[in-house]
């Protein structure tokens, strides 16, 4: 398990950073007349924060393993 965390680091900060901003954006921007079928539902943004979140970290790591030579 503990090597599952250090090889996953990136994405799993990336992926809970992603759910809070998804569900900080439903409550403070998101759609508060329930006609936007998105902005409306806190499942759909914590679900599209979490995709982006990990979307993100993963390129992060792409730059950073860039930066050392890795690849």
């Amino acid at each position: 398990m503990k090597s599952f965390i250090t090889k996953h680091a990136f994405a799993l900060v990336g992926i809970v950073i992603g759910g809070i901003g998804g569900f900080l954006y439903w409550k403070y921007v998101g759609c508060l007349s329930g006609s936007c079928p998105l902005q409306s539902n806190a499942n759909i943004m914590v679900g599209y924060g979490l995709f982006f979140g990990y979307t993100l970290s993963s390129l992060a790591k792409d730059g950073v393993e860039k930066i050392k030579g890795r690849k």
